[in-house]
């Protein structure tokens, strides 16, 4: 059952599920216009303050690109299955390294089991609250590359290891990071034209190193961090829709540089996975305007979640 149902009309939910092709055009040229557009603006004005602005807003678009590909894979991009499965993959998820249809798989278990003992993102969320000290940690690992770098490794042996194997599938848990060989080749493939793009947009054959790789092993992961702290970090433990997700306020430069194409709005997408993003800030004043406000967990910006998932005392701190 919709967890919604238990708050909306079966009208209400069929206004805001509409699909919209010229939607899903706008916001897939949307994300890699920014992408672009933030390397031509180096190319065009080299200097350490356009490189960093490069890396952080490339770096953000990869994380709107993984929530597109998310889109897709609730059938929400487009209107038809065939282009939210060619956008979700070779728009979205192959630059990105990832795999729509194992994407789809682990995601939609985590729907159907939220915040329990069968959820296989409840690693992400369970750790917090944790210290500052310990989240402080988590960051700048994720800024200095060192998770993305572990992961990468981690994706590409698991790819070898699935190569040689007839029988079997990832545990639910590696679904959302591992695949198999050929996967990892389409990704290569994705990857090999990105780095003839960006060699022409920044006419330097290491524009793809410094405006893809960088901040794919950087600033990506850290607002992948915050994504999913903010999404069910240091919330209820329960099957309680209102309590076991979080929506966040994000203001314009949030916006810009955390939480792209809504994705701030994951309580209401809890509640009714198939409406498409563009329409959650209207399921949520919907919701507001129902009289559930007071239930909703609901934080005014990234730095209250990012307070309350620090929030244990010092002492004994996780790693």
């Amino acid at each position: 059952m919709t967890p919604g149902k238990a708050f909306l009309t079966s009208e209400e939910i069929r206004a805001l599920s509409g699909r919209s092709d010229a939607w899903g055009y706008w916001l897939i040229a949307h994300c890699w216009g920014l992408i672009f557009g933030a390397a031509a603006l180096f190319a065009l004005w080299p200097n350490p303050l356009t490189f960093i602005l490069a890396v952080l807003v490339i770096g953000s678009r990869q994380l709107g690109l993984a929530i597109l590909m998310h889109e897709a894979a609730h059938n929400a991009l487009f209107r038809t299955k065939r282009l939210n499965e060619f956008a979700g993959e070779w728009l979205c998820g192959r630059p990105i390294i990832a795999d729509l249809p194992e994407y789809r798989h682990y995601h939609l278990t985590h729907h159907r089991y939220t915040q329990t003992d069968r959820d296989p993102d409840l690693k992400l969320s369970k750790p917090f609250p944790t210290t500052r000290a310990s989240l402080r940690r988590k960051l700048i690992r994720d800024l200095t590359g060192q998770t993305g770098i572990k992961q990468r490794a981690q994706q590409i042996m698991f790819a070898f290891k699935m190569a040689g194997e007839v029988e079997g599938e990832p545990s639910s848990q590696d679904l959302a990071q591992a695949f198999s060989g050929p996967v990892l080749g389409r990704a290569i493939v994705a990857n090999a034209v990105l780095f003839a793009l960006f060699w022409a947009v920044t006419g330097a054959w290491w524009g793809w190193l410094a405006f893809w790789v960088l901040p794919l092993l950087t600033w990506f992961q850290a607002v992948l961090r915050i994504r999913n702290i903010a999404e069910h970090g240091a919330v209820e433990f329960s099957d309680d829709p209102l309590r076991n997700t979080r929506t966040t306020r994000a203001n314009w430069l949030e916006r810009l540089l955390v939480a792209p194409y809504w994705v701030n709005y994951h309580l209401e997408h809890h509640l009714v996975m198939h409406v498409p993003a563009h329409n959650l800030p209207r399921l949520h004043r919907l919701m507001i305007d129902k009289g559930h406000g007071d239930r909703m967990t609901v934080a005014g910006n990234y730095l209250d979640v990012l307070r309350a998932a620090s929030s244990k005392p010092a002492g004994r701190s996780a790693a």
